[in-house]
């Protein structure tokens, strides 16, 4: 495993060796094992590395209907307020298709309108989201489409926040995939996203209703955690998932798939029979603090954990770290104090951090400091001045 040991002086430093492999060798549908599915493009990913499992015409542009709704969920999550009620914008929630079921006039949250996107997939929701959030939907569209060029997704681009077609609508299942990982990093959106049912408040004045999750392998797959489907005549049924098991976590993409349930179980069952958990090995041996003032000049530090990653032997020594530590630390240290934190990344992305404790106790080292005779007279004068001084201030 490759190592780094970078030190802060008057802040943090990050390491800027990352190790950069192909991770595009996806398993051909040839291969013993792998599923056969009904999907015109999909792909199967491992979360925390993005490593592909399997794939299918995986670049291919195709429309992808209301999974559109996880960047605009996303973006609406990530604007804060969203617990603030608001009247919605009478003109935006005017829109064909699935509704949550906003009413001119209705008083929500963005939260309840991020619920409204996710669950029942309302278009309504998206459209009053946008307005909300950005002024108008075509401000809201820019915004999309500036969020999908920072997160690399070259063949995407968006033309509404619902996802009924356009004709310059489109994604593919790797932009989709790699946009649910960086969603499900989101706790607000994972929380929605998973739930099978949740209640929610909105109308005029807002009262309780109920929403119910169009995706069905939240109930049906073990492990599930959401994420969203989407259909229109153009786009077929579309359908990007995700699935935890055993610290594994599995995201599939189906774009224009007849049998999307089937499709995504069936990548799954077969993820999770290839892709297994192994401890982290935390090597810390040459990590050495300083200490100013202490009665020992450095200090040995030592894990808080071991965590497991998705990772065999072999692909954990591709593994780049970073060491983020104080250029030193003042005297008294506790055994057991925070001091830093390591961090692992694989490619561009970090699969696990531990923080490092300090391993043993540092006392502070006090010398009395030794004055000569005179040193002690002149100070007795000059507190004497000093005192005087400030008794004729207050006085005057």
């Amino acid at each position: 495993m490759k190592k780094t040991c970078i030190q802060r002086i008057g802040g943090l430093l990050l390491s800027s060796a990352i190790l950069f492999f192909s991770l595009s060798g996806s398993v051909s549908a040839a291969t013993t094992g792998v599923p056969s599915v009904s999907a015109k493009s999909a792909i199967l990913i491992e979360a925390s590395t993005g490593r592909v499992l399997f794939s299918k015409n995986e670049r291919e542009k195709l429309p992808m209907a209301s999974t559109t709704k996880i960047m605009s969920a996303l973006l609406t999550l990530e604007s804060g307020n969203l617990d603030k009620p608001f009247e919605v914008d009478g003109g935006a929630i005017m829109v064909e298709g699935s509704s949550m079921g906003l009413q001119k006039g209705d008083i929500v949250t963005r939260r309840t309108l991020a619920y409204g996107m996710l669950l029942p997939s309302g278009n309504d929701a998206a459209g009053a989201a946008a307005v909300s959030v950005a002024g108008s939907q075509s401000e809201f569209v820019a915004m999309m489409n500036k969020r999908a060029q920072m997160l690399g997704l070259d063949s995407t681009h968006f033309e509404t926040p619902s996802g009924l077609d356009g004709k310059e609508h489109y994604s593919t299942a790797w932009d989709m995939a790699m946009l649910a990982r960086t969603a499900l990093q989101n706790p607000d959106f994972l929380e929605i996203c998973s739930k099978s049912t949740a209640k929610v408040e909105f109308g005029n004045p807002p009262y309780t209703r109920y929403m119910t999750n169009h995706n069905r392998l939240v109930k049906e797959y073990k492990g599930c955690i959401g994420v969203k489907t989407g259909f229109t005549k153009k786009a077929g049924r579309c359908l990007v998932s995700a699935a935890e098991r055993e610290g594994v976590r599995l995201i599939a993409v189906t774009l224009n798939a007849p049998n999307d349930w089937s499709d995504h179980k069936k990548m799954f069952d077969y993820g999770f029979s290839v892709v297994k958990t192994s401890p982290l090995q935390v090597d810390v041996s040459d990590i050495r603090l300083k200490v100013v003032g202490g009665k020992t000049s450095e200090i040995k530090v030592i894990p808080a954990g071991y965590p497991t990653v998705c990772l065999s032997e072999e692909e954990q020594k591709k593994l780049t770290t970073k060491v983020l530590a104080p250029q030193f630390c003042y005297a008294p240290v506790e055994s057991g104090s925070l001091v830093g934190e390591i961090q692992y990344w694989y490619e561009d992305f970090m699969i696990a951090s531990v923080s490092l404790l300090a391993q043993d106790s540092v006392e502070q080292n006090i010398t009395p400091v030794q004055y000569t005779f005179w040193e002690k007279v002149a100070m007795f004068f000059k507190n004497i001045y000093y005192n005087l001084l400030g008794f004729l201030q207050k006085i005057w």
